[in-house]
């Protein structure tokens, strides 16, 4: 029997630098979806311009290069603890990913910055294993902006083959959606055959997401969009909608992943106001639906805003 509470608050030695410069922000914002109106995402001059602040959610893929990288030996480096488990590494689903934003971005990184990552939970059932990473995305200077809170699933896997959970930290978790009320805001978006493809540019080159032959051996019809672009097209709805299209008003943004995308589906995403959050924001909790297909995208979903003071949509 393997241990697995030993590995839960583990905190990797190796700390990942990380940059990014205004382009690396633009392009992100295109790659979620920003619109040519979208002036504050896409263009430097606009004098409400700031980068989207799930831009971070990038940064474990990208690093601090401007280059391509293999997928594959970036999912294969780096330090694990002493007997920690083997994981097929071909088995991972994305499960759920959330952020909280401390401080808001500078419009280019500069040297030194890092991620600093520790397991925050490790959770083992019949379906197989999650295993959680938190990160903290830190200047030179040590001072957090970021924290990252990020699931794996690893299908089918098993460790002991019996029932454990134990967690060191946890991102808030959403409320049930109200079933007696219609959502106070819906955004309707248009993902584009090229979503993925430009997506991929900000540093995650998987090829599930741009050759279809890779899609079709991973159990899928062909390419499917990135399940962090689809967060990013949802972080935009409720900037939009709540937020009056101000970057800065985001503070917390988490989803469940529970269905993919292909690239050129239609997106909506429905939003409750469910009262107060931390710091003077409003809390609300959505789903995001593909309206092509019917099926719900982004489970679970919850953010905290500084809600803009102009009538609901």
């Amino acid at each position: 029997m393997v241990d697995l509470g030993q590995f839960v608050g583990y905190e990797y030695k190796n700390e990942k630098p990380v940059s990014w410069n205004q382009r690396d922000l633009i392009l992100y914002a295109v790659g979620v979806g920003a619109k040519p109106n979208d002036l504050s995402l896409v263009y430097e001059l606009d004098k409400s311009w700031a980068p989207l602040p799930t831009y971070p959610v990038v940064l474990p893929f990208k690093g601090n290069s401007q280059e391509l990288n293999s997928y594959l030996d970036q999912k294969n480096q780096g330090e694990q603890p002493e007997g920690f488990p083997a994981l097929d590494i071909n088995r991972i689903v994305h499960g759920s990913q959330s952020i909280e934003i401390l401080k808001d971005l500078p419009q280019v990184s500069g040297d030194g910055w890092k991620l600093k990552s520790k397991i925050s939970a490790f959770h083992e059932n019949k379906s197989g294993v999650i295993l959680e990473r938190e990160s903290l995305l830190l200047d030179s200077s040590g001072v957090p902006y970021a924290r990252l809170l990020s699931a794996e699933f690893y299908v089918g896997a098993v460790v002991n083959g019996t029932k454990f959970s134990k967690s060191v930290s946890s991102a808030p978790q959403s409320k049930p959606v109200p079933t007696n009320r219609k959502p106070d805001w819906v955004v309707q978006d248009n993902t584009s055959p090229e979503q993925a493809i430009v997506y991929r540019l900000s540093g995650d080159y998987n090829p599930l997401h741009i050759d279809s032959k890779v899609g079709v051996q991973s159990g899928f019809n062909g390419v499917i969009l990135h399940g962090l672009s689809t967060f990013g097209f949802a972080a935009r709805a409720v900037i939009k909608a709540v937020g009056n299209d101000d970057p800065r008003s985001l503070t917390y943004f988490g989803v469940r992943f529970t269905s993919p995308v292909v690239p050129g589906h239609a997106l909506e995403t429905l939003i409750w106001e469910m009262g107060p959050g931390p710091n003077g924001t409003t809390e609300v909790n959505f789903v995001t639906k593909n309206t092509t297909t019917g099926k719900v995208v982004l489970g679970s979903g919850v953010a905290f805003v500084r809600k803009a003071l102009r009538s609901k949509l």
